[in-house]
């Protein structure tokens, strides 16, 4: 299989189901983000972390995959797509990890300001990404329909990602930093 195709030479690309739309297509913008995030949390799984960590970023790595799908599918077209969709469950699975690190950590009382060690910061940076991701696909969703799950699925996982921060942070012994703004007169 040739990896270039040269068909995308004039600045379209084609979706899933071989509709051409330029490459700067909402669509195009929201599965790409969703395809960085993926490689964020690549980069983040590699950092040293527990085995629990790392085996839940590989199954929303796969996640990703699969709302990269959704989105690169015209909604008319959604039929020809022959792959698990993005469930309630999945969504559940993200919250009850949220809640299972929580348990872990302090009380947060202030905004935190992103740092304090490499691995928290490629986190944090996920998870920036992640909102970068879930703009873009609502921006989407105003023109043509995304499945509510996915919205869902991505709004929680930047939650996740969060969290995973804070227990990261807590796991390496890295500070965190609050932010705590100046009081003006």
């Amino acid at each position: 299989m040739k990896i270039y195709t040269k068909t995308g030479d004039k600045g379209t690309t084609s979706l899933f189901t071989g509709t051409r739309v330029p490459k700067h297509h909402v669509r195009i913008e929201s599965y790409g983000t969703i395809d960085e995030l993926n490689s964020h949390l690549g980069l983040l799984r590699d950092q040293e972390m527990d085995e629990h960590s790392q085996k839940t970023l590989t199954l929303i790595q796969e996640k990703l995959f699969t709302v990269g799908s959704i989105l690169a599918t015209e909604p008319k077209k959604d039929k020809r797509l022959k792959i698990p969709r993005i469930t309630s469950e999945d969504i559940e699975f993200l919250e009850q990890e949220m809640d299972k690190m929580n348990e872990e950590l302090p009380e947060m009382t202030h905004f935190i300001l992103p740092g304090g060690h490499t691995t928290v910061s490629y986190c944090h940076i996920a998870r920036t990404v992640c909102r970068r991701g879930e703009r873009m696909i609502s921006y989407l969703h105003e023109n043509e329909p995304v499945p509510e799950n996915v919205l869902s699925y991505i709004n929680r996982l930047s939650d996740y990602l969060f969290v995973l921060a804070r227990k990261l942070s807590k796991d390496l012994k890295a500070q965190e930093v609050k932010w705590i703004p100046e009081k003006l007169d």
